[in-house]
Order: structure tokens, then sequence, then C-alpha cells
């Protein structure tokens, strides 16, 4: 069975609690840059970097060196233009030595419309991809989708380069052979995943649906595999997790949440480490 372990505190000073190279999975959403502030202070656009990095290297020690780290995360926009403080936290990560994989977009397709004066309404947030190693777990086979209508139409009349492995134009060094998609019911996703915002839990204001967490539990890790997030917030992620079968640790600095996610997996297997000390907010 499972088990579900949680922390009531500063994940920093939680994380330090946690074995080298014990996880598999780490799958978290930090407060963005300025917003929350009701709930865990704020941390401005221009100190975000700081106060992230110490985070992102106790990650580094905890994830094994075959494991992965996505990160939930969007900029704001600031007089006019967007913030660069994702790109900035991105580059900094690779010098902790992070190796900055792929960046997966999170397309949110029930997303109403909407405009400023200068630009459209987000309908979308970035999944960044991080490892310890170009060669890493990943179970691709996990994730397939049913190949859809597009087969029809486009292996209805196959050119003759469709039935040969065609090099790339532009030199990437890949090449594909469309005939070898005939009569294959499964094919593989994009880095665009469209899912719907709605989430069951409406007492936190930035759960995200346990679709998302699902479909990267899927592609990286196991049953039996150990699934980290260090800012679990209403604890979407390792409630899907320990529905999976995974074992999984969720830390969260704010009391009234660590308090719903222990009674919310009650029924569950988990093990409960109360607070030694009080934790304020974060501020700037």
């Amino acid at each position: 069975m499972s088990k579900t372990t949680i922390y009531q505190g500063d994940c920093l000073q939680k994380l330090k609690l946690l074995e080298d190279n014990s996880v598999d999975l780490i799958v978290t959403s930090p407060p963005y840059a300025d917003q929350r502030k009701n709930t865990y202070g704020g941390i401005s656009t221009n100190k975000y970097v700081d106060w992230f990095l110490p985070i992102s290297a106790e990650l580094l020690r905890v994830l094994k060196p075959t494991g992965t780290f996505i990160l939930n995360i969007k900029e704001k926009v600031q007089n006019g233009e967007r913030s660069t403080y994702v790109l900035e936290l991105i580059l900094e990560m690779r010098k902790q030595g992070w190796l900055w994989t792929e960046e997966f977009i999170w397309h949110k397709k029930n997303c109403y419309p909407g405009k400023w004066p200068n630009r459209f309404r987000d309908a979308w947030e970035r999944l960044l991809q991080f490892n310890k190693n170009k060669k890493f777990n990943m179970y691709q086979e996990s994730v397939m989708v049913p190949t859809g209508d597009w087969a029809k139409s486009r292996l209805k009349k196959l050119s003759e380069t469709d039935q040969i492995r065609d090099n790339s134009k532009v030199g990437s060094g890949f090449g594909k052979n469309i005939s070898n998609w005939i009569d294959r019911e499964m094919a593989y996703p994009t880095n665009v995943l469209h899912l719907a915002t709605e989430c069951n839990n409406k007492n936190h204001s930035a759960a995200f649906p346990s679709s998302l967490p699902e479909w990267f539990i899927k592609l990286f890790t196991q049953e039996g595999d150990v699934v980290l997030d260090p800012f679990m917030g209403s604890g979407t992620t390792n409630i899907v997790a320990q529905r999976m079968g995974r074992d999984s640790i969720g830390i969260e600095i704010q009391e009234q949440y660590y308090d719903m996610v222990k009674n919310s997996i009650l029924e569950l297997n988990y093990t409960l480490f109360e607070p030694e000390t009080e934790y304020g907010k974060t501020t700037d």
C-alpha cells in the first residue's frame, strides 16, 4: 500500500529532512510573483529568483539522478509588458546544475475570453521540466492518445516521401515515415496539454485539476515510486499519487490547508508530522 507523508511548515526547512536522491518526481506550483498575497504573502518579481533558488537547490539534492522536476509557473504582466522573472529563474537554475529539458504548455481549454488595451487573456500556463541528467525515467507509452480523425484524412493518400523515412528539411536530424501510422489506434501526444481548469476543490485559491499531476505521474513514474509536492496547497498531487499507487510527500506552510489535506486523506495510509514551531508568511 502506498504511503502519503505530509509536513506543515516552511518547505525550505522541511526539505532538509528528506534524504539525498530519494524522490522520483517533483510536481509543484509555487506561489507566483506578487500573487496570493492574502495566503502566502506574495513575493515581488525582483526578489522571486533569490527566494526560489535555495528551494530549488534542496529539490536538486533530494531528486534521484533518474528523476524529473515539473514546475508549474507563470510570469505576470507589469506596466504593460511581461515580467522576465521566469526566464531569469530558468537561467539561474541551469547554473545550479539543472537541465532545462522540456517545456509543456497547459492550455486551459475552458478559459473564458477577455482582453486588455494591449493584449488578450492568457489561456495557458508553463510546465517546465528539469532533470539532473540527460537520461531519466520516462514512460511515454503510458500517455498515448487515440489517433483521432486526423489519421483518416492524412493517411488516406500517401505520397512517395510519406512512405520512406524522409529527412528533416531543417537539419534537425529527425525524420518521419507517415505510413508507419497506418492501422494504429494510439499515437504519442504533443507537449501541449488541453485540460480544463475546473477542479473539485473550491477551498484553495490556486488548486489545479487532478488530471494535471496525473498525466505527469503516468509519464515519469511507476507504482511504488515517490512523488513530492513542496507547495502542497490543497493536496491534489498527493491525493492523485496515492490513488495511483505511488508514495508521496507534501509540504504546506499554511496550517489551514495542511489541516484540510489531513482531513481529506484520513482514509488513506499517511504519516503526519506536526509542526515544531509556527511559521509565518513569506513576505518581501
